[in-house]
């Protein structure tokens, strides 16, 4: 038997991986998705109409004679919105001002009523001949909001609630040969709230805005954010994301099923040579005579089975429980575990179940699993919230993740944010409670990377709590269900901001006794968040840029800043008429009403290089200024990790991390999936062993993010002037503390005559003396004059860099396997070459996207070269492409047309 399961499993890999489906696991070996034609390119042809357009009702619309001549196509996955946008019936809601509901471009729910946006969506389809003689289900992965499903002409029932899901059994009503119709009926929210009010009573967190529109649309069980937010989009999404948002799903198998395996680990810590492995499983008899038969399972690696007999009356449904008690054998003995990013490998079993019936098996589920034990506590000298994976303490530099917006999302967007999020350094991913339950695959994706995740529940302070509180924890109760197998997911939280609907805390501790839980964000040792707009980084050093007070301390939920996108994107999101000169309405509309200060402060300190005559222009001097407030944030909380610096800190959440929509207040990478210079200098600032610059105290310090100490490593930081006149070196010799902080390493003097603007790079040697990291800075002059002002060696006051000598670059590239370019960039010149970057484009110089690139928007000394990697994989094939490389002082972009 233990022959069948593996050779089972492997079947089931093969088949989920060759479907047409994108972000949801397959429920059986004998599964496909009714993935649309439209957007997604798949088999299935959806068509959508507005529900007051037709007078049927669902059984005949769910019949093969009924005529959909009238009916537009319809995306799926997708809303409702997103159809229109397909179609053509709206513009792109995302590029300039388009969206503002005081242009009445896109009628928003609050002004055209919900019954615009109710919609009905059918489409068809055959079941292949392996589906012959097996039971049939069909299963609606995630619906928002309302449903009524109907098939062949047939009612098959509802689902209510955005985050829920639910498996139809639709054997009986099978065509016996042609196609199946299947028609569902969807309304939007109950309560769809509205944004643009003023004087509302939402309340929100000390000094923010207030969020959610009038807070109305809490009543749902939904994505709180679509009516509205201050970082996006301030009026919100015009359909409130109806529709069909995640897959819907066909498959077979027999008369026996199993539902919501669960497994976990617990481990004798401190020790971990040992694990007590614990699974459960629901087993349901969908027939209508009595079953018995064998449950079985596998854990492949280690080649563990067991198995129980179970008998089961007619549409009985019982949970199975192999406990390590009365199963010897799930006593794990020195197990491969999991860890999370930089503090070990990220090792995944695999758990076989099955329910077989003499030599038939009827149902078989697989899921990867992480030896693992993730706890936390206040255990600290300031009483703040720690994590521990493994019994370890984990120094958090994490992030908060944003949907996008329209929820237009799919497996290669979902891959490339967490490739670059993987690339940035980042360790813990926290799903914003005004946000979504996200996809299996992403969970998937975030085990194999390293990521821990804490997971919202759609709760905040801005929005009331759900009028029908069932619901609600219907939709948390198959939330955690589908999650709580995946190694990644640390940490369950009810809401943002506020508290928990009654029973919530009782119901996930007792779906998941496996992880910890608090009532919401900022509570039991989390304190509130901020900053979250541009600040002068001098204030991140000082610790003084929130007016709460200290945020640099403790564990901070949210703390961040904004990154202008690049040019060719910029060209992209807005009409040059707005683009440039800077038509401030449109700016700010585009960064959350101005909420991050893009056309003020952070223009300011653009300015502070000198005033642009063009978009490129400040465009590119805008990385600059992005580049180094990202990496000193990063710096900042290196410094301060746990009391190695002058507080104590246990870690911070960026705020934010996605652009839901095309924004001018970007992020590491913007919504087109184009990296900003903040992602390559927040790869710098979160590299596991790194020299860093302290620009308030003229210090240098070495952070350790790895478990292990290293002796006798070299640190050397070299001073040069505008000319780039190597005029100082500072070197010293450091024993580097596991997961610490070498504190002040070095001190630098810079002498009185020194130029307006300076240079320093940071280069850190092992014993051998080879290079491990190096780092590169840019310094003004300028006095700090403190808090709220402009000035600092950080952020004023570099006028001159527009002195820099012409560089000429030498650039080479080779085509390497697959989709994979490696470009060498030599300097040959006697100045530096300031802010080199290269650019993957096609022939008309659009940006072609994604690429990764190993690095960018670096700067190279004379004679220096640099090798980077450029992975395309993930861009579209068929349009010519070329290499673009320029320094901000060179005198002309260097192209290299690929063949």
């Amino acid at each position: 038997m233990r022959h069948l399961v593996a050779a089972l499993f492997v079947i089931i890999g093969s088949t989920a991986f060759a479907q047409d489906t994108g972000l949801s696991k397959p429920s059986s070996s004998y599964s496909f998705f009714l993935t649309s034609k439209a957007k997604h390119g798949a088999a299935h042809q959806w068509k959508i109409q507005q529900a007051g357009k037709i007078s049927a009702d669902g059984a005949a619309i769910s019949s093969s004679s009924f005529a959909t001549t009238s009916w537009v196509n319809g995306v799926v996955p997708g809303t409702v919105l997103t159809s229109l946008v397909e179609n053509k019936t709206y513009p792109d809601p995302y590029y300039g001002d388009v969206n503002r509901r005081t242009n009445n471009i896109i009628p928003d729910m609050a002004d055209a009523g919900r019954e615009f946006y109710h919609y009905w969506y059918r489409t068809n389809f055959s079941v292949p001949a392996s589906f012959k003689g097996k039971r049939t289900w069909l299963k609606l992965h995630g619906i928002n909001y309302k449903s009524e499903i109907w098939f062949n002409g047939k009612k098959l029932g509802r689902l209510e609630g955005m985050f829920n899901t639910r498996s139809f059994d639709i054997t009986d009503l099978l065509a016996k040969q042609g196609q199946n119709v299947l028609a569902i009926d969807i309304t939007p929210v109950d309560v769809p709230g509205t944004s643009n009010t003023k004087g509302n009573n939402a309340t929100g967190a000390i000094g923010e805005n207030r969020n959610g529109g009038n807070g109305e649309i809490g009543k749902n069980v939904t994505m709180l954010m679509s009516v509205g937010w201050d970082f996006t989009q301030p009026d919100g999404v015009r359909d409130r994301n109806t529709g069909i948002w995640r897959d819907i799903e066909v498959y077979a198998t027999g008369d026996v099923v199993l539902e919501h395996p669960f497994t976990y680990s617990k481990l004798p810590l401190p020790d971990t040579s040992s694990a007590k492995q614990q699974v459960s499983v629901e087993v349901y008899n969908a027939s209508s005579k009595a079953q018995s038969g064998l449950v079985k399972g596998l854990i492949k690696e280690s080649g563990i089975t067991f198995q129980k007999n179970v008998s089961l009356q007619p549409k009985e449904r019982k949970v199975v429980v192999f406990t390590p008690e009365a199963y010897a054998q799930l006593n794990l003995k020195k197990p491969k575990l999991w860890w999370p990013l930089n503090k070990g490998n990220q090792y995944l079993y695999t758990l076989q179940l099955s329910f077989v019936k003499g030599n038939v098996v009827s149902h078989s589920k697989s899921l990867r699993f992480g030896v693992r034990e993730i706890t936390s506590d206040q255990d600290t000298p300031d009483k703040s919230r720690r994590f521990l994976v493994n019994g370890y303490p984990v120094f958090i530099r994490g992030t908060n993740w944003i949907p996008e917006a329209m929820l237009r999302n799919d497996r290669s967007r979902t891959e490339a944010e967490l490739r670059y999020t993987r690339q940035s350094g980042l360790n813990l991913l926290r799903l914003w409670g005004g946000g979504i339950a996200e996809s299996d695959y992403f969970f998937d994706r975030c085990d194999e990377l390293g990521f821990l995740v804490w997971n919202e529940y759609w709760l905040t302070g801005d929005t009331r709590f759900p009028s029908d509180e069932a619901l609600y924890l219907e939709n948390v109760a198959s939330t955690v269900k589908r999650i709580r197998n995946h190694a990644s997911l640390a940490y369950h939280v009810s809401s943002n901001e506020s508290t928990e609907v009654k029973g919530a805390a009782a119901l996930i501790r007792e779906l998941d006794p496996s992880r910890g839980y608090q009532m919401q964000s900022e509570c039991c040792g989390v304190h509130d968040g901020s900053p979250y707009k541009y600040e002068n980084p001098m204030q991140y050093f000082e610790n003084t840029a929130s007016k709460r007070g200290s945020r640099v301390d403790g564990f901070n939920p949210e703390y961040g800043t904004p990154c202008l996108p690049t040019v060719e994107s910029l060209r992209e999101m807005m009409p040059a008429k707005d683009l440039w000169p800077m038509n401030r309405s449109v700016w700010d509309y585009m960064d959350g009403g101005g909420f991050h200060q893009v056309t003020t402060k952070y223009t300011d300190a653009v300015n502070q290089f000198g005033t642009s005559g063009s978009i490129a222009e400040f465009a590119k001097k805008a990385q600059f200024v992005g580049a180094l407030n990202f990496r000193a944030i990063w710096e900042v909380w290196n410094y301060n990790k746990f009391g190695f610096g002058d507080r104590w800190a246990s870690g911070f959440l960026f705020w934010y991390h996605n652009s839901p929509v095309k924004q001018t207040g970007s992020r590491m990478y913007d919504w087109s999936l184009e990296p900003t210079a903040a992602l390559y200098y927040s790869q710098d600032g979160l590299e596991p062993l790194h020299a860093q610059f302290d620009y308030l105290k003229n210090t240098v310090s070495v952070y350790n993010d790895l478990r292990k100490s290293f002796k006798a490593y070299h640190v050397y930081a070299e001073i040069y002037d505008i000319h780039s006149k190597k005029i100082a070196v500072k070197d010293v010799v450091v024993d580097i503390p596991a997961d610490g902080l070498v504190k002040d390493a070095l001190k630098l003097e810079f002498p009185e005559n020194i130029s307006q603007v300076h240079f320093i790079k940071l280069i850190l040697k092992d014993q051998s003396g080879k290079q491990v990291s190096d780092s590169f800075y840019w310094r003004s002059k300028d006095k700090y004059e403190g808090a709220w002002t402009l000035t600092g060696p950080a952020v004023s006051g570099f006028q001159q860099l527009n002195e820099l000598k012409k560089v000429a670059l030498n650039v080479d590239y080779t085509q390497q396997k697959g989709s994979k370019l490696l470009v060498k960039v030599h300097n040959p010149s006697d100045a530096i070459a300031f802010f080199t970057q290269i650019k993957l484009q096609d022939e008309a110089g659009k940006s072609l996207r994604p690429a990764f690139y190993s690095d960018n928007f670096f700067s190279l000394l004379p004679g220096e070269h640099k090798t980077i990697s450029i992975d395309y994989s993930g861009v579209a094939p068929g349009s010519k492409r070329m290499i673009v490389v320029d320094a901000f002082n060179s005198g002309q972009e260097k192209i290299l047309k690929l063949p």
